[in-house]
């Protein structure tokens, strides 16, 4: 008996023990979201929502470098064009725009608009987006002036090829995304719904279907509800939620819906994270100081020895 309960032990300790937290120098963002990890360049790409912001952490430099988009208050996420290496499509209001920056200089330039969504649901902004690994637009809207949990008039949105296709209707706010080649999966969160949920994907086609909930966050009471904001997936299939209102993300495998690990954070709002680094093993998060939150909200950090890897941002196909 002493023998297994020593197995056990030292196996279970390092699964909880093991991660270290630290911040990224200079990295803060009011509204730190979208996390990608453009590999060819060694550099974590995120956006400051709410001041139109792009922001670059080269690992090389253990530095971040920050840009204000000309003319843009907003600025939903970002993501790199496949074969420009300067720009950029950022999610402006209800507007998908191609921004160039060269990932130094202190401003991002407007090139052209590349689509845009809802034109006149003025309260609603584009949120959190993604590339599927296919090179596809995938990303949604929500309520921006009001209550976006009473006015569910949000969308997600595929973009491919010039055109626009609704995948989801009766959005609150449109968050997390991640794809699972081998399981030929699609994960999305609906911050409003309290859940994860998994689809069915066609890679070849870009279709997702039969919707299913892979992760229930719902307590006792509303009011305790967490709040599933950003994703992202590891190499094994299973999922990172982070929670705005829970100072965690939660690791979990969408087949049982167990979570395998608690990653706890020095700050409540938790908005997102991407694997990255030259081996795919850290595990960078962004945060927010949204509602007068105390330091250090809004950090963004770096998560080691998770003892798992992802996978890097795809870039968009235009």
């Amino acid at each position: 008996i002493r023998t297994i309960t020593q197995t056990k032990y030292t196996h279970i300790e390092p699964l909880q023990m093991s991660y270290k937290i630290e911040p990224l120098p200079d990295s803060f963002a009011g509204l730190g979201e979208g996390p990608h990890w453009d590999e060819a360049r060694q550099s974590l790409y995120y956006v400051d929502i709410e001041a139109g912001g792009l922001l670059r952490y080269d690992f090389q430099q253990d530095k971040v470098y920050k840009a204000k988009i000309e003319g843009e208050p907003l600025a939903g996420f970002v993501l790199p064009i496949e074969g420009r290496p300067q720009e950029f499509a950022v999610g402006c209001g209800r507007r998908v725009e191609i921004v160039q920056w060269d990932g130094v200089s202190p401003t991002a330039k407007v090139v052209r608009q590349l689509f845009q969504v809802q034109p006149l649901l003025e309260k609603n902004r584009l949120n959190d987006a993604k590339t599927d690994p296919r090179g596809r637009f995938f990303g949604g809207t929500m309520r921006y002036i009001g209550d976006e949990f009473e006015f569910r008039h949000g969308e997600l949105y595929k973009w491919e090829g010039g055109q626009t296709s609704v995948v989801k209707g009766d959005v609150g706010i449109s968050n997390g995304l991640a794809w699972d080649e081998k399981a030929k999966k699609f994960y999305y969160i609906d911050t409003t719904d309290y859940e994860v949920k998994s689809y069915d994907y066609d890679f070849e086609t870009g279709v997702a279907s039969n919707p299913k909930v892979v992760f229930n966050l719902r307590k006792t009471s509303p009011k305790d509800h967490l709040l599933p904001d950003g994703l992202t997936i590891d190499t094994d299939g299973n999922l990172y939620v982070a929670t705005f209102n829970g100072a965690t993300i939660y690791k979990v495998n969408p087949n049982t819906g167990k979570v395998l690990l608690e990653i706890k954070f020095p700050t409540k709002q938790i908005t997102s994270s991407a694997f990255g680094g030259p081996n795919l093993d850290i595990l960078y998060v962004t945060t927010a100081a949204k509602f007068d939150q105390p330091s250090p909200a809004g950090t963004t950090y770096k998560v080691t020895g998770l003892n798992a890897t992802g996978y890097p941002g795809y870039n968009l196909k235009i």
